[in-house]
């Protein structure tokens, strides 16, 4: 074939559109039929009790069964909750760190048992004016035995389980026990000691990375981008992990509902807590 001053041979042409035209449409065919990489989003918005737990342990164990799920992004607003359930999350999310790095984002708190679970993380990234710590534990103190009419029991702390005295030293090994969780998580990026850290206090998510109790500040988008950097993935999907796991949110009983149907921010029932109380408004 003649067009103008060029003679082109057809045959040669189709010789090197097949050679190369089919290889790449057949690259193409096998890399739409790849799933893409995801990044999982597991939410904490609530406190952290039997049935977040649930919820979250479900997550977490989805995150590790499955091969695309890359990496996790831990996404906390919470003032913590129970002892019993925040530590069965945190060693779940330390069994998923054996094969997929955590990232933390905190939205407007990590407080407690939040935090304490943000410390067992590999990177906490939080919000500028995000409240982060209250690291320690409260406890409503058990009764002074008494005698009541018509009730036997047999023996003197059946009724309240144990003394005040030995109540007393098991908030202590569960306050040591939560130091311990955040000097192996932060390790030497932490800044202070224990004389700054056991005091209870809750900090801002700006003077919290000056004291290395997170990483980055920043926000959930920067810890999605910061969890594909660590898995070295730039092609990813973030996914709701609670979507994919088939998790129905359920309403939780955890906080004292007062007669007149009023949440409060107190437990429903006494024990020991990795909880942040906030002080009651003025005037109440």
């Amino acid at each position: 074939m003649k067009i103008g001053n060029w003679q082109i041979e057809w045959k040669p042409v189709r010789t090197v559109l097949v050679w190369i035209i089919l290889p790449l449409l057949a690259g193409l065919l096998i890399s739409l039929s790849i799933p893409r990489p995801v990044i999982g989003l597991i939410y904490l918005d609530t406190a952290i009790d039997v049935d977040s737990a649930r919820s979250l342990i479900a997550q977490i164990d989805y995150a590790r069964q499955h091969p695309e799920v890359r990496a996790v992004v831990l996404i906390v607003d919470s003032p913590g909750g129970t002892v019993a359930d925040t530590e069965s999350v945190y060693q779940e999310l330390l069994l998923l760190r054996r094969t997929k790095p955590v990232v933390t984002s905190v939205g407007a708190m990590a407080a407690s048992g939040a935090y304490y679970l943000s410390a067992g993380t590999d990177y906490i990234i939080a919000d500028p004016t995000s409240d982060v710590g209250n690291i320690g534990v409260i406890g409503n103190l058990p009764s002074t035995p008494t005698i009541f009419d018509g009730i036997v029991s047999t023996g003197p702390y059946k009724m309240w389980g144990e003394s005040q005295d030995s109540f007393l030293r098991e908030m202590e090994m569960i306050k040591q026990g939560f130091y311990q969780a955040v000097l192996l998580g932060r390790g030497s990026r932490l800044k202070v000691g224990p004389d700054v850290i056991l005091t209870g206090r809750i900090w801002p998510g700006a003077e919290a990375a000056r004291l290395g109790l997170v990483d980055q500040l920043g926000s959930q988008t920067d810890a999605i981008e910061k969890a594909a950097h660590l898995v070295h993935v730039s092609h990813f999907q973030a996914v709701d992990l609670g979507l994919r796991a088939n998790i129905v949110s359920a309403a939780s009983g955890f906080f004292y509902q007062s007669p007149e149907g009023m949440t409060l921010p107190y437990p429903n029932k006494p024990g020991i807590f990795l909880l942040y109380v906030p002080p009651a408004p003025l005037g109440k």
